[in-house]
């Protein structure tokens, strides 16, 4: 096999551009030791940069390959995640930025460890952590198949060269790099795929796709059942990630983060448009009558289709510069997972757990080294998984059945505590994995209704059902118990998890204390619904409701009188309620 220099050549002009733009952008990092700043960039993403970051939420290499995949294979009705993860944007936005950007939270996770204390925290990062690999992963694939495409190397060799080249970038940027990449990211797939549509359209091969209407799919009532458990899947799966909340996270003003939440919906939608449009062209291409060595190549392995439209219907020149754009775009789209992995094991496993006295240096070091670690998980799924729109699918499982409920109870629910959560996470997870899964090879245990024995798959929305079932357990477990523990009906030292009455002393329930330094081992259980009005610093806020429940005896003088922080937020009015000294009546 001949390797086409010209795609190398136009890779290598691509890779050098990101790899700039992340190094210039890395630049306010420099002399920072502090790890939260690499997380969340000061907080300080502007108007310009946020819409473009928060639009590459979504929009990376498993987005705009897997939407082509699946139009081509199964028709444009069954490629749900362009308007799904358009969806979860928009509710996201509604239920979670505002509020979460309010509190001033650094990860994801800081609310779960606040609620219900530092041990479940680190146990809801485990389906935190899988979405994050499995996302990185079906980059890493798109990735190589693209590069495989060009160089026309083995596609296993190009998703390791194509992870090496992401940790190592990911490796020397925070979130200023994530951000000011993804604005070179998304301009490079816009104008790469739609300077190859005209070109393909028109080719020769290539039959009308307003006449030929297969790529819009046929509906199939007996897959009802599997559309909807997908598609309220990739709605409500897609809020509860990381590589979400850090964008909302690094908002000047919660206001502004769900601004951009809505713009970015809509940004979606519109990225979507030339894959879909390059999913059509590929169901009404004659491959015989291309160049393409071998014309059951798409049908065989359709995660290559967008590659292949682009290499094999357009000419030399548009085709290096397509490809070459999106390679270096989905590039750069996997740092930003790798980061949200690394972050929330250092701040909320590492840090909160095992390490509460680690200083900011080793915090870092912490980071990087869990960079690679998550860069080599993520290849080696990548490498595992046939489908990047399967691989897709299954970014969300986890997260939908597990983190949604949970993250939706901690927000909204204020008696919810350890017990309904641990409850709550063991059912949703029993449920999920015993409807079987192919891609990860586990075995059905449980046959839902309308089971299909013949193609042994589930036809009912069992995913849906794990996660109801997980809500309501929630719920009940936790309201029950806090009845029963509060009316007396169980003693309080029966009270194990120490989370609703047989509560430990205030200067028990920090790691550590030093005047500017309380770390967190166990928190409150009656805190207060989020956006209550407390300090935006989860720390500061804690000892607030420390002292409004009046358990500050024994609490040493730094702590009890540290001045809380203010919450200082740009472009607000001073006299907004968010800076105004918290009310300890409302505690």
């Amino acid at each position: 096999m001949a390797v086409h220099w010209g795609g190398v050549v136009a890779i290598v002009v691509f890779y050098m551009l990101i790899l700039s733009v992340g190094l210039w952008a890395a630049r306010k990092t420099r002399g920072q030791t502090d790890p939260e700043e690499v997380m969340v960039a000061g907080r300080n993403i502007g108007v310009f940069v946020g819409i473009f970051t928060m639009t590459a939420t979504w929009v990376g290499g498993g987005y705009i390959n897997g939407t082509a995949e699946y139009v081509y294979s199964s028709g444009l009705i069954w490629a749900q995640a362009p308007w799904g993860y358009a969806l979860s944007l928009v509710l996201g936005g509604i239920l979670f930025a505002k509020v979460m950007r309010k509190q001033g939270y650094v990860t994801m996770l800081d609310p779960f460890q606040i609620k219900y204390g530092s041990r479940m925290g680190g146990l809801l990062f485990l389906p935190a952590l899988m979405g994050e690999l499995f996302w990185s992963a079906a980059i890493l694939a798109a990735l190589g198949a693209t590069i495989s495409v060009i160089l026309e190397l083995d596609i296993n060799i190009s998703v390791i060269i194509s992870a090496c080249i992401t940790v190592a970038y990911t490796f020397f940027g925070g979130l200023y790099s994530v951000a000011y990449t993804d604005v070179v990211q998304l301009i490079c797939i816009f104008f790469g795929l739609w300077l190859c549509i005209p070109f393909a359209l028109t080719h020769e091969a290539v039959q009308p796709i307003m006449e030929n209407t297969e790529w819009l799919g046929t509906w199939d009532t007996k897959y009802a059942g599997q559309w909807i458990d997908f598609a309220l899947l990739l709605v409500f799966g897609g809020i509860p990630w990381q590589v979400y909340f850090q964008r909302v996270l690094s908002s000047k003003s919660a206001e502004r983060a769900q601004m951009l939440s809505f713009i970015a919906a809509a940004g979606c939608i519109v990225m979507a448009v030339p894959s879909v449009l390059i999913g059509a062209i590929a169901r009404n291409t004659i491959w015989n009558q291309t160049l393409i060595p071998d014309p059951n190549l798409p049908a065989d392995d359709p995660k290559l289709i967008l590659p292949l439209v682009i290499q094999y219907l357009t000419p030399t020149i548009v085709s290096f510069i397509g490809l070459g754009a999106v390679s270096a775009a989905v590039m750069s789209s996997a740092d930003s997972s790798i980061l949200s992995a690394s972050s929330m094991f250092v701040r909320n496993v590492y840090k909160l757990v095992f390490r509460q006295g680690a200083t900011e240096n080793e915090l870092l070091w912490c980071m990087r080294i869990t960079m690679i670690v998550v860069g080599i998980a993520a290849t080696a799924l990548g490498l595992t998984i046939k489908s990047v729109y399967e691989l897709w699918f299954l970014c969300s499982d986890f997260v939908f059945v597990i983190l949604f409920p949970q993250l939706f109870c901690v927000v909204y629910f204020a008696k919810c505590n350890t017990y309904g959560s641990l409850s709550a996470y063991i059912i949703g997870l029993f449920l999920r994995l015993a409807g079987g899964d192919a891609t990860l090879k586990v075995p059905v245990l449980i046959k839902y209704p309308f089971y299909d024995e013949a193609e042994q798959a589930q036809l009912f929305p069992f995913r849906t059902l794990a996660m109801a079932v997980s809500f309501i357990t929630l719920l009940v477990v936790s309201y029950s118990l806090d009845y029963l523990f509060k009316s007396g009906v169980l003693r309080p030292e029966w009270d194990i998890f120490q989370c609703v009455v047989n509560l430990q002393p205030s200067v028990d329930k920090y790691g550590s204390v030093e005047a500017e330094n309380v770390q967190l081992n166990q928190l409150g259980p009656d805190m207060e619904a989020l956006g209550s009005g407390l300090p935006n610093d989860p720390i500061q806020r804690e000892k607030l409701l420390d002292v409004g429940k009046g358990i500050t005896a024994g609490m040493p003088v730094s702590v009890s009188t540290e001045p809380l922080k203010e919450d200082i937020v740009e472009d607000s009015p001073t006299t907004s309620s968010e800076e105004q000294p918290p009310n300890y009546d409302d505690i």
